[in-house]
């Protein structure tokens, strides 16, 4: 009996330990004030204008790569309103168009509205870093899930941003993004030369 009640405890403590690590230690444990006082600034009126170049890795639930893209991207801004418009061509020769629109708030505060979103996105934005959180509903070919997403992403000093989003389901990690995003060449010489 004494073994039996040990295990437990033993469970439970490990329970409890992989609970903190996760609010504490983890990818989503980051909060934007974490960057509040780092640079450069992202501003995404800014830094998501004009055409934009994006690759990318999805990795499964196993940790293993997915699934590959690149993606052309225009972002649009007028009025503290963008729209980013996407196209993103997959490893599997398959064709995604996608479109955000995305609304600049008070204090860094943004919302995001996408056709396969369900709802609202809320993020936020603190020195080089964005955060968006949102229910995603996934494609009938991939299932038609619906996933939580967190999705940060980083300006570096050169301009390229790098984007990592987790995807869960029930609280379980079941995919995750990385890519980078950087101004089409002859956006990034305008960019240069307006700062």
């Amino acid at each position: 009996m004494t073994s039996l009640v040990a295990a437990l405890f033993g469970a439970l403590a490990v329970l409890l330990l992989g609970a903190l690590r996760n609010r504490l230690a983890a990818f989503r444990a980051q909060k934007p004030e974490d960057y509040a006082t780092l640079g450069p600034r992202f501003d995404l009126a800014q830094h998501l204008s004009g055409p934009i170049l994006c690759e990318g890795m999805i990795y499964g639930p196993t940790g293993r790569v997915s699934s590959r893209f690149v993606a052309t991207m225009e972002g649009r801004w007028q009025d503290g309103t963008g729209t980013l418009a996407e196209v993103f061509r997959y490893d599997n020769g398959k064709v995604q168009n996608r479109a955000w629109t995305l609304k600049l708030g008070e204090g860094g505060a943004i919302t995001a509205t996408a056709a396969d979103v369900i709802g609202e996105g809320r993020g936020q934005a603190a020195g080089p870093s964005v955060v968006l959180r949102y229910k995603i509903r996934l494609t009938p070919e991939a299932g038609g899930h619906v996933l939580d997403v967190t999705d940060w992403m980083y300006l570096m000093e050169n301009g390229t941003i790098m984007n990592r989003s987790q995807f869960r389901k029930f609280g379980i990690k079941v995919a995750e993004l990385v890519a980078t995003m950087r101004p089409a060449p002859a956006q990034a010489q305008l960019l240069q030369a307006a700062e």
